[in-house]
């Protein structure tokens, strides 16, 4: 059974090993391995992943079968001082793609979400992804095209996807 799990700085080993596993399999195809090799190594050494927590107000969860974490995802609530949350990260290792474990982890945000009193998911996905689909198929709209400018003249070129939803009905 798959459980959703608090993250700690003691699993970022794990997240990177994840986050590096995925992206040559996602990005691969789309970008140079230069900007693969420099977007993880900055996105993911541990300074990174701790600023991410103390000083953004992220929270990371694990995707987890037992002992072995499948996958991770990472929010922020009232992202921007909006009442959305924003998720900044969702990876599921490859060989586990396709089983449920990315919807279960966009649920567990969307519940999180709701107690927060956010009216909206939002999330950054590169224009020429597969998972585009996947997150149209959750109820995730287009609302914008970016382009992210990165250090050496690399580029994020993303659509930002939001999807409406409803707080807790409290009786």
């Amino acid at each position: 059974m798959i459980s959703i799990v608090p993250a700690t700085a003691y699993d970022y080993t794990i997240i990177r090993e994840i986050a590096f596993q995925t992206w040559p399999t996602a990005y691969g195809a789309i970008l140079s391995k230069a900007q693969l090799d420099y977007m993880l190594h900055a996105f993911y050494n541990e300074e990174a992943l701790n600023d991410s927590v103390t000083n953004k107000g992220h929270h990371f969860v694990l995707a987890k079968e037992g002992e072995e974490t499948l996958g991770f995802a990472s929010y922020e609530h009232h992202y921007n001082q909006k009442t959305q949350t924003k998720i900044h990260k969702i990876y599921i290792l490859p060989q586990t793609q396709g089983k449920g474990i990315g919807k279960k982890l966009i649920d567990f945000v969307e519940n999180a979400a709701k107690k927060k009193d956010s009216t909206a998911l939002s999330l950054n996905v590169n224009r020429f992804n597969k998972a585009l689909y996947f997150y149209q198929k959750l109820g995730f709209e287009i609302v914008e095209e970016v382009n992210i400018k990165l250090e050496h003249g690399y580029l994020m070129e993303d659509y930002v996807m939001e999807k409406s939803i409803s707080s807790p009905i409290q009786y």
